[in-house]
C-alpha cells in the first residue's frame, strides 16, 4: 500500500504523514530487453557500452521504485563514468608495471614487492568503493533534494582492509561485527540533503542468526583436519612417500599399506563435497538475512526502515538463474557444435584446412564472450533484478515526516571512484 491508501488511525497509532512503504513497479519484460540490448552491444564494442548500460540500468531502477509515492531520480551520466574509467586506467597502469618490472629487476626485495600486489590492489578496492558510493549518492535526487556522502575514503579503506583480514583469520566469524562497524561508518556520512543517516544494526544480532548456517558449512571441514591430523602418522605416510620415488606408486599403495591415510583422505573428500553443497544450498537463505538485517538498520533523521523480505523470493531467483542457465548453455552448445562442424566442412570443401585452425580459434573466442554474457544477462535478470524489486516491496518506512523540512546541501562527486570500482570489478548498482 501507499500513503494514500492508509485509513485514519487510531490514536497511539502513527498518522499517515509518517509512515509508507516502497513498491517497485518495473515490468521484467523491459528490463530483460535493456539486458539483451546490453549484452549485444557490450560485444560489439568490446566492453565499452557497460558505461551506457551501468547508467541505463539505474535509471530504470532508481525511476521504477516507488517510495512514498515518489520516484527517486539517477542523474549519472554515461560520460562521467568513461572518463572517471580512463583516469583510473591511467593511474593502475604504471602502478601494475612497476610492480612486475620490481619483481623481476630487483631481487628478493622485488619478490616481496610482488608479494605486496593482492592486498595493495584489495586497498584500492575498499578505497574505490567508498569512493563509488558517494559517486552514486550525489546522483540521487528524491523530492528534488540531493543525497551525499562525506567522510575519508582512505580511512574507510584502513578499517575494512583490517576488518576483512579478521574475517579470514577467523573463518567467517568476524563477517557480522566487520559489516555492522563499516556500514556504522557508511552511513554516519551519508546525507539527505542536511539529513544525516546512521546505522542501527546489531553484529552480535547477525552473529546468532548465522551462527548455525556457519556451523553447517564449517564444522565438516574443521572436523575432517582434525581427524586427519590425529589419525594419519604423517611421518611415516611421508618417509613412505619418499622412498617410492614415484607418486602414482605411493597413491597405488595407499589403501593396502596406509588404511587409515586412505580413510582420512575419503573423510577429507566427503567433508569438502558437504560443505560446498550446503553452502550453495544455504547461500540464498545467508544472503536474505544479510539484507533484511542491512535494510532494517537504516535510519535516516527520524525516519526508519523496516523489511520482511522472504527467503523463498532468494531460492526462486537462484533456481530460475540455474534453470536459465541450464537451457542457455544446451541452446548454445548444439549451436555451437553445428556451427564448428558446418564451417569445418565447408573449409575443407574449399580446401583451406589451413584456415580451420584460425577459425577454430577465433570460434573459441566467440563462444567463451557469448557464454560469459549470457550467464551474466541472466544473473542479472533473475538474481539481481529480484534483489532489487523483492528489497524494495518489503520496505515499510516509519517517521516520513522526518524528511519535510530538509534542505538542499552537498554537490556532485567526481566519477573516478566509480571508475576505479569498474577497473577493480568492485562495482555495484
Amino acid at each position: 500500500m501507499t500513503v494514500a491508501d492508509v485509513a485514519a488511525p487510531p490514536p497511539g497509532i502513527p498518522s499517515v504523514s509518517s509512515t509508507g512503504s516502497v513498491r517497485f513497479v518495473g515490468e521484467p519484460r523491459t528490463y530483460w530487453r535493456l539486458l539483451v540490448r546490453a549484452a549485444a552491444l557490450l560485444a560489439v564494442t568490446l566492453g565499452i557500452y557497460r558505461f551506457w548500460f551501468a547508467t541505463d540500468q539505474r535509471r530504470f531502477l532508481w525511476a521504477n521504485s516507488v517510495i512514498a509515492g515518489e520516484t527517486p531520480e539517477y542523474s549519472g551520466t554515461a560520460t562521467e563514468l568513461l572518463i572517471g574509467f580512463l583516469i583510473a586506467i591511467a593511474v593502475l597502469v604504471p602502478l601494475n608495471v612497476l610492480l612486475f618490472v620490481s619483481a623481476l629487476s630487483l631481487g628478493p626485495a622485488g619478490q616481496f614487492a610482488s608479494t605486496l600486489t593482492f592486498p595493495l590492489l584489495f586497498f584500492l578496492g575498499q578505497f574505490a568503493v567508498y569512493r563509488a558510493r558517494r559517486y552514486r549518492l550525489t546522483r540521487t535526487i528524491y523530492r528534488g533534494v540531493r543525497c551525499h556522502q562525506t567522510g575519508s575514503a582512505l580511512r574507510y579503506a584502513v578499517c575494512a582492509s583490517i576488518w576483512w583480514t579478521l574475517i579470514v583469520l577467523t573463518l567467517g566469524l568476524a563477517y557480522p561485527f566487520a559489516q555492522s562497524r563499516l556500514e556504522r561508518f557508511k552511513m554516519r556520512h551519508t546525507y539527505y540533503g542536511n539529513l544525516r543517516g546512521r546505522f542501527e544494526g546489531s553484529g552480535w544480532r547477525l552473529f546468532f542468526r548465522g551462527f548455525g548456517l556457519w556451523l553447517l558449512v564449517v564444522d565438516p571441514l574443521a572436523f575432517a583436519v582434525v581427524y586427519a591430523i590425529g589419525a594419519v602418522d604423517w611421518d611415516k605416510a611421508s618417509a613412505a612417500a619418499d622412498a617410492a620415488g614415484n607418486g602414482t606408486e605411493f597413491f597405488n599403495q595407499i589403501e593396502t599399506r596406509f588404511p587409515a591415510l586412505y580413510i582420512a583422505i575419503a573423510v577429507v573428500i566427503a567433508a569438502v563435497s558437504f560443505s560446498l553443497s550446503m553452502a550453495a544450498a544455504l547461500f540464498p537463505v545467508f544472503h536474505a538475512m544479510v539484507l533484511r538485517w542491512w535494510i532494517s538498520g537504516l535510519r535516516l533523521g527520524g525516519l526508519t526502515v523496516h523489511s520482511q523480505l522472504s527467503t523463498g523470493r532468494l531460492y526462486g531467483a537462484y533456481m530460475r538463474f540455474m534453470w536459465y542457465a541450464l537451457l542457455f548453455s544446451t541452446a548454445a552448445g548444439i549451436v555451437g557444435v553445428i556451427g564448428f562442424l558446418t564451417l569445418g566442412a565447408v573449409l575443407a570443401g574449399l580446401g583451406r584446412t589451413d584456415l580451420a585452425e584460425i577459425a577454430s580459434a577465433a570460434g573459441g573466442v566467440v563462444s567463451y564472450v557469448v557464454m560469459m554474457l549470457g550467464y551474466s544477462t541472466i544473473y542479472q535478470g533473475t538474481v539481481k533484478f529480484t534483489l532489487w524489486r523483492s528489497g524494495m516491496e518489503s520496505i515499510e518506512l516509519r517517521g516520513l515526516a522526518a524528511l519535510d523540512g530538509v534542505t538542499a546541501e552537498g554537490s556532485a562527486s567526481s566519477a573516478v571512484g566509480e571508475g576505479l570500482a569498474d577497473a577493480l570489478n568492485v562495482g555495484g548498482f
